[in-house]
C-alpha cells in the first residue's frame, strides 16, 4: 500500500481549461503519491486526456494550480513539463521506426565523444545497462525498433523517459493493442517502475487493467471529477457505475 502521509509528489488543484466555450475540464483536483499509480478513467471526451495534457505542457490550463513535491509550478509547454521530471508516453511512442533501441533512447539528446562525433559505443552501453534495470529479457538492441515487438517498443520508450530521470510518468493506454503476452510485459515494467518511487498516471479504457495495476482510481465524466476511490475497496462494477452513471460507489464515498 502506498504510503499517502507525506507530501503528495503531484498536486493538481481545481483545473479548468475550455474550448470555444466548452469546458473540457471543469474544476478537477487530483493528487499522485511517489510509488503509487492512479488510474484515469472515463468515456471518450470525458476530459481524462486533456487533464493530463495540462500537466504534460501540450495545453496551457485556464485556471487552478500544479504542485510538484509541494511547490506550485508553471508548466506552459512540454519543455516546462520536463524540467520537472514529468514524461509523457502516448500511444504512438514517438519512436523513430529506422533507428535501434540505442539512437532512439538518446534521440535528440545524443551522446558526443571528444572528437564531436556520436559516441554509439556508449549509448548502446547505456541503454544495455537500463533495460538490464526495467526488461532483462531485452536483447535486440541492433535492430530498427520497427522489428520489435509492441511490448519491446513500450520498453524502449518507457526505458527513454526513465534514463533521464523522469518522477512522473503519464502513460497513455500503454497495453491498448497488444496481446496477453505484450500486456503482461508492459505490467511488469510499471510495476518495476512503481517500485523504485515513480508515480504514474495511467489513462486506461480497461477497467481489469486498473484494478491489477493500479493504487486508486479516478473517473471523469463531461470534465468533471466523479470521485477518486482505493482500488482494493471496490468493484469493476464500482468502477464501471462510476464511469457510466457517474456516481461515486456509496461504500466508498
Amino acid at each position: 500500500m502506498t504510503d499517502r502521509t507525506g507530501t503528495p509528489l503531484v498536486e493538481l488543484r481545481d483545473i479548468s481549461i475550455a474550448f470555444g466555450g466548452i469546458k473540457a475540464v471543469d474544476h478537477v483536483s487530483l493528487d499522485l503519491y511517489p510509488g503509487e499509480v492512479v488510474g484515469l478513467l472515463g468515456h471518450n471526451g470525458a476530459g481524462k486526456s486533456t487533464l493530463i495534457k495540462c500537466l504534460s505542457g501540450a495545453y496551457k490550463m485556464d485556471a487552478g494550480q500544479i504542485l510538484i513535491n509541494g511547490q506550485e509550478v508553471q508548466i506552459n509547454n512540454p519543455r516546462d513539463a520536463r524540467a520537472q521530471n514529468i514524461e509523457t508516453i502516448y500511444q504512438t511512442l514517438a519512436l523513430a521506426d529506422n533507428l535501434d533501441a540505442a539512437s532512439n533512447l538518446f534521440l535528440g539528446r545524443e551522446l558526443v565523444g571528444a572528437g564531436g562525433l556520436v559516441d554509439d559505443s556508449t549509448m548502446e552501453a547505456e541503454t544495455r545497462k537500463i533495460m538490464k534495470r526495467l526488461n532483462p529479457n531485452f536483447r535486440k538492441f541492433n535492430v530498427p525498433v520497427s522489428a520489435l515487438s509492441g511490448g519491446q517498443r513500450q520498453s524502449v520508450a518507457i526505458a527513454r523517459a526513465v534514463y533521464f530521470n523522469a518522477k512522473i510518468l503519464i502513460m497513455d493506454e500503454p497495453t491498448a493493442a497488444l496481446g496477453p503476452h505484450e500486456t503482461q510485459m508492459v505490467s511488469e515494467l510499471i510495476k518495476e517502475l512503481k517500485a523504485q518511487g515513480l508515480g504514474i498516471f495511467l489513462i486506461e479504457h480497461d477497467i481489469h487493467n486498473v484494478m491489477k495495476l493500479c493504487d486508486r482510481a479516478s473517473v471523469m465524466k463531461n470534465g468533471q471529477l466523479v470521485g477518486t476511490v482505493n482500488v482494493n475497496e471496490v468493484t469493476d462494477e464500482d468502477i464501471l457505475g462510476m464511469i457510466i452513471l457517474g456516481k461515486k460507489p456509496a461504500k466508498a464515498a
